[in-house]
């Protein structure tokens, strides 16, 4: 009797640490970071960061896949889609995620509940940005002049119903502007026809856009932030200048498919946040316009459900659908 005890309590340790062993393992190959936009965009320039770093603390190779289109919804159905193992994960953005579910009427996926947070990367400053052909040197003149030029204003966006669209027909409501929508597949197309003037303005996430402010290739008007970025600290806010309650930031984050398992998801968040403790990483973000995050999957889950439910009330407002 005590025999059979003694191997049925073995059995059962066995079977309740299995799951952790065969988790301990992980990663055993490559993973893939799917970023649901073209390259040269602040997600591309993210993931490739985040891909380099978090390669040693892994042990493993992460290949960064670019899968643009349809506003960040192809690259996050093909994660919400891929096996739970933790070797496809999303660098989600907050279009996607947030604002696609309200956007969008026929989504084949569901953001909140197709894909499991993992931890929010980044809070970005959004710019606003001109090509030097526009002779306003801020805001107030660029919402003068726009004025004095009904609809040949045109702003480009790396997609319609990108969090840039939106700020631009925000900008439109708020000033009582005309400007155009033009649409581009990913922000590095958007910028070089920025830098062409084939279009005019631009207000978009800061990294990709901060070289080209530096180099004098393009002029900043404003941070629609409730403060200055420490990587343009010359540069006044939106509410500075007057616009009061104009406030948009974007973020970055890691998710993976619903259905992870949890040592996996813990595993990638402490990778994750081990990267964003790095000074060198920190100081790198913060020149990009970017604020380190890391919270913890729950708070991230929180931080999703709040900025969906503030999106869609905007998007109301905007009376922006896709169909």
């Amino acid at each position: 009797m005590f025999k059979k005890s003694i191997t049925t309590m073995i059995a059962a340790f066995v079977i309740s640490v299995a799951p952790v062993l065969a988790y301990a393992a992980y990663p055993e190959q490559p993973i893939r970071l799917i970023v649901p936009f073209a390259p040269g965009g602040s997600t591309d320039i993210l993931g490739r960061l985040l891909a380099e770093a978090m390669r040693p603390v892994l042990g493993q190779v992460i290949v960064v896949e670019n899968k643009p289109g349809a506003g960040g919804n192809i690259g996050g159905h093909f994660v919400a889609t891929a096996k739970p193992d933790g070797y496809t994960v999303l660098l989600a953005a907050a279009g996607p995620t947030v604002i696609n579910p309200s956007l969008y009427k026929n989504m084949n996926y569901s953001p909140g509940k197709d894909l499991q947070p993992v931890t929010a990367l980044t809070r970005e400053h959004n710019l606003m940005v001109v090509n030097p052909e526009i002779p306003a040197k801020n805001l107030k003149e660029f919402i003068a002049y726009a004025k004095n030029h009904p609809q040949t204003i045109s702003f480009g966006s790396p997609g319609t119903g990108s969090p840039a669209h939106l700020a631009g027909e925000l900008l439109n409501k708020m000033a009582g502007l005309k400007m155009q929508h033009v649409p581009y597949k990913g922000s590095g197309p958007a910028i070089s026809d920025l830098l062409a003037n084939h279009i005019n303005v631009m207000i978009d996430n800061m990294p990709p856009l901060l070289p080209h402010v530096i180099s004098g290739k393009l002029r900043a008007l404003g941070v629609p932030s409730s403060k200055r970025a420490e990587a343009l600290p010359q540069v006044p806010t939106f509410e500075e200048q007057g616009l009061n309650g104009y406030v948009i930031m974007a973020w970055k984050g890691l998710m993976v498919p619903k259905g992870t398992p949890e040592p996996i998801v813990r595993q990638l968040h402490n990778a994750a946040v081990q990267v964003l403790q790095r000074p060198d990483i920190r100081k790198r973000l913060t020149e990009l316009g970017a604020e380190p995050e890391g919270n913890t999957p729950e708070a991230f889950a929180n931080q999703i459900s709040e900025e969906t439910r503030w999106w869609a009330d905007m998007i109301k407002q905007t009376n922006i659908s896709i169909n």
